[in-house]
């Protein structure tokens, strides 16, 4: 008899286990966003992230850590890195956000303080109040680097989280999900998805770069915006250290080409010009 009873509980224990565990690497998806009871795909998670890339964001409403309302349209006119987290998750959220904070110093020293902003959501919203946010701030050492972090409703985030193609469902470690920042442009639209908790550097730098000094406003100066293409072109990424640099030997490249170009067509036209 016990031992039907010991066999019938350990059946029980396989049956209610979760089938992925939010601490591994690769943390998982499913469609309990949306209501439904689905079983992790993780194909399909990623499928569904990479859909959401041209997506424009609504304008939806936050409130952060200081109690002020933020309208996520405050945030436009400038690219965006926009990170999903969970506050009361131990591990994972923890160390993706102190290494998304070392990547975004390496992204600023090469951009500039105020190139872009970012912003850290937490999407539980019956923990992630803006003091639960305020504490996991302090704790991950963003509180004072100028990030947002904000809180919002379940309805906000079921709506941001569609839009995001980011998906979660609850588990008995908290919540599984996949782990993505978001790199959005100035106007409100996704542009790229950098996954992991730990990615290279040039993932998330290369495509603020590109927003940065590869798309300059309209009324920007022409000289301006022969700076920032420049800047764009020669701006290099050394493996090494980990870090970019203005690769100045690209700079003088162009400039002695274009000095040979231009002394060339001076002496065809005084050449042309005598015949």
């Amino acid at each position: 008899m016990r031992n039907i009873i010991f066999i019938c509980g350990l059946l029980l224990h396989m049956l209610a286990a979760p089938g992925v565990n939010a601490s591994s690497p690769a943390a998982a998806a499913t469609d309990d966003v949306a209501g439904k009871n689905a079983v992790f795909d993780y194909d399909q998670a990623l499928a569904f992230s990479q859909a959401a890339l041209g997506n424009q964001l609504g304008s939806y409403q936050f409130t952060d850590v200081d109690g002020k309302v933020l309208q996520l349209d405050q945030l436009r006119g400038k690219p965006l890195v926009l990170s999903m987290v969970f506050t009361s998750c131990y591990q994972i959220c923890p160390m993706t956000t102190r290494h998304l904070s070392k990547v975004v110093q390496k992204a600023r020293k090469a951009l500039g303080d105020d190139s872009f902003n970012i912003a850290v959501v937490g999407f539980d919203t019956a923990v992630d109040t803006p003091d639960a946010m305020r504490f996991f701030a302090a704790k991950q050492g963003v509180s004072d680097k100028g990030w947002s972090l904000l809180s919002t409703d379940q309805s906000t985030i079921t709506a941001l989280s569609e839009e995001l193609g980011f998906q979660y469902y609850a588990s008995s470690n908290g919540f599984d999900h996949l782990i993505q920042a978001t790199v959005i442009d100035a106007e409100g639209k996704v542009y790229r998805q950098v996954y992991g908790q730990v990615f290279d550097t040039p993932l998330l730098v290369d495509p603020l770069i590109e927003l940065v000094l590869g798309r300059s406003p309209p009324e920007q100066p022409l000289l301006a915006n022969l700076v920032d293409k420049i800047k764009l072109f020669c701006t290099t990424y050394d493996p090494v250290r980990d870090g970019y640099y203005f690769d100045y030997s690209l700079f003088l490249g162009m400039l002695i080409g274009a000095t040979i170009i231009l002394f060339t067509g001076t002496i065809v036209f005084r050449g042309w010009h005598r015949h």
